[in-house]
């Protein structure tokens, strides 16, 4: 499956907001709020009672909102309940050319992802829109899932992000904590770390974005840091948001510092004049007391990238050296 025109799917995720779809207080308190991405949540956050009237909430919002510089995003509920097609039918019939992505929770194998892919074309050749715009978001809660979680990230070109559900993770595997995000007591390392990497590996492995799910306890902004910097040192791309307190503090921690991003600047901006015929057709040269190559390149990309997406503004300038 192709689109008929490029889709960037590396869209900045440093903040997601999770908004329940149907509290329109809320929904429209979101559009004011600094955070990379919103997510309009059918599934949790929503009463089985209230999933059908949130549909169309959603559908006015995303149609009637603004949204600017915002990452938009609905999330369904998973392929295990009754309410997940009318879910996307809904939504992307109602608001389709208003959405980026559709999140897909609970994901255990490929042909969830496939399944979705399927139903989004139809509405999408039904309706008019050009197909395969719209990304899927796959949420990884179990321990199947983790299993599968390569194929899951190989499963449609739609895919974009692969993010890490940890209450129902915790719960499926009998973890000994009632504090999501917390480690167990009892265990002295990392607890989280084979499922954090596994779900990176998976996401780096096909040019995908990896996020990381929500810490629950939304007036503890110490513990929420600490977690946000534990994924963010690992290479995450950003991670869950629950409250508004907790927006400056991801789009902080998943953005680089002022001082790293300008040195990734001048190590891309010395090596282009280096291996230019200007400046010598070196494959090595020294910026100041570092020797940088196209390896160091490839670091300060990753860098820039993130800074770049931020919006971040250089402070310092490469000097072509004198003769």
């Amino acid at each position: 499956m192709t689109s008929a025109s490029p889709v960037n799917r590396l869209r900045p995720r440093r903040s997601c907001l999770a908004v329940p779809g149907s509290n329109p207080r809320f929904l429209e308190k979101a559009q004011g709020l600094a955070a990379d991405q919103v997510f309009l949540d059918l599934e949790d956050a929503c009463a089985p009672l209230a999933k059908p009237e949130a549909r169309h909430t959603i559908v006015k919002f995303l149609n009637e909102g603004d949204w600017t510089g915002k990452t938009r995003v609905v999330r369904v509920n998973d392929w295990t309940t009754h309410w997940t097609y009318r879910d996307v039918v809904t939504v992307v019939e109602g608001a389709g050319q208003n959405l980026d992505c559709i999140m897909l929770p609970k994901v255990q194998d490929a042909q969830q992802i496939v399944a979705l892919d399927l139903l989004l074309t139809q509405i999408e050749k039904t309706m008019g829109f050009e197909v395969g715009k719209i990304g899927i978001e796959a949420q990884i809660e179990n321990a199947q899932g983790l299993t599968n979680v390569n194929a899951i990230a190989q499963a449609s070109q739609r895919v974009e992000t692969i993010i890490f559900g940890p209450a129902d993770f915790m719960a499926s595997i009998n973890m000994k904590s009632l504090v999501v995000g917390e480690q167990p007591p009892g265990y002295p390392a990392d607890a989280y770390h084979h499922i954090l990497m596994s779900i990176l590996m998976a996401a780096r492995a096909n040019n995908l974005q990896a996020i990381d799910g929500p810490y629950l306890q939304i007036r503890n902004q110490e513990g929420y840091r600490a977690v946000a910097q534990r994924a963010a040192a690992l290479g995450f791309d950003g991670k869950w948001v629950l409250h508004p307190d907790q927006v400056a503090a991801a789009n902080e921690i998943f953005s680089p510092s002022q001082e790293d991003y300008d040195h990734a600047e001048l190590i891309l901006d010395a090596y282009d004049y280096y291996t230019s015929e200007a400046g010598g057709k070196k494959g090595s040269a020294m910026l100041g007391d570092e020797m940088i190559d196209e390896a160091s390149r490839k670091m300060a990309l990753v860098i820039s990238g993130k800074g770049r997406a931020a919006g971040m503004q250089r402070t310092s300038k490469f000097e072509i050296p004198e003769a």
